[in-house]
């Protein structure tokens, strides 16, 4: 009984690492090789103290930055990026399950709410959204307060910070750094189960990204 329940243990244990794949993508090495697909905005390679980064430009329409990646469906999503704390200077995140440029789904964050005062603005530090039917300003003034969220112990908004989303079927969670608990937990508002992985960045905005680690689970269909 010992060694069987060993073997299995060792079987489940295997079976369930080979169900996991990861990847970092460094984005600087990736601009170089010129593998992202840029929508709205303009990148541009910089080193800072040690640490090479992609610079996003500012645009008045929302922006995309495609990795080199079209069937992501479950796992998780780990980015490191830096926005600002200037008032609607700066929305930044993920989006996923990419169908084309007009049709994803994204969590973003907005750096300027991290610390406002101004309790309404507190409440939208971080947000989901589904394009192109579940805007931010359909859900607000639909859905106020589900897909919106304040963030405990936020960071510094004019430092990097980690963003991590982790994708379970219908039910997105959205990470802070370290946190033992998740910002925003919600549930998908499309159908869209696979798709591709970039970055989101919103009117306005620009942002700084240092790489993206994906994690995808138990993608075989």
């Amino acid at each position: 009984m010992k060694h069987t329940f060993l073997f299995l243990l060792i079987f489940f244990i295997s079976n369930n690492l080979r169900a996991q794949k990861e990847e970092v993508f460094n984005l600087p090495d990736l601009q170089e090789k010129l593998q992202l697909q840029t929508v709205n905005r303009k990148v541009k390679i910089v080193k800072e103290e040690h640490v090479n980064f992609i610079q996003l430009s500012e645009n008045k329409k929302e922006g995309l930055v495609w990795l080199p990646i079209k069937q992501f469906g479950n796992g998780t999503i780990e980015i490191q990026m830096r926005g600002k704390d200037v008032l609607q200077k700066s929305f930044i995140g993920i989006a996923f399950h990419g169908i084309n440029d007009s049709t994803y789904d994204a969590v973003y964050c907005r750096p300027f709410n991290f610390f406002a005062k101004d309790s309404v603005r507190k409440i939208h530090a971080i947000q989901y959204i589904s394009q192109p039917q579940y805007t931010w300003k359909k859900l607000r003034e639909e859905r106020n307060g589900i897909f919106e969220k304040s963030i405990m112990s936020p960071p510094n908004p004019n430092g990097w910070f980690t963003l991590k989303l982790v994708l379970e079927g219908k039910m997105v969670k959205a990470y802070i750094n370290n946190a033992k608990g998740p910002s925003l937990k919600v549930e998908k508002l499309s159908a869209i189960t696979k798709g591709k992985v970039g970055i989101f960045i919103g009117d306005d905005s620009g942002g700084d990204f240092k790489s993206i680690k994906i994690r995808t689970i138990n993608n075989k269909n």
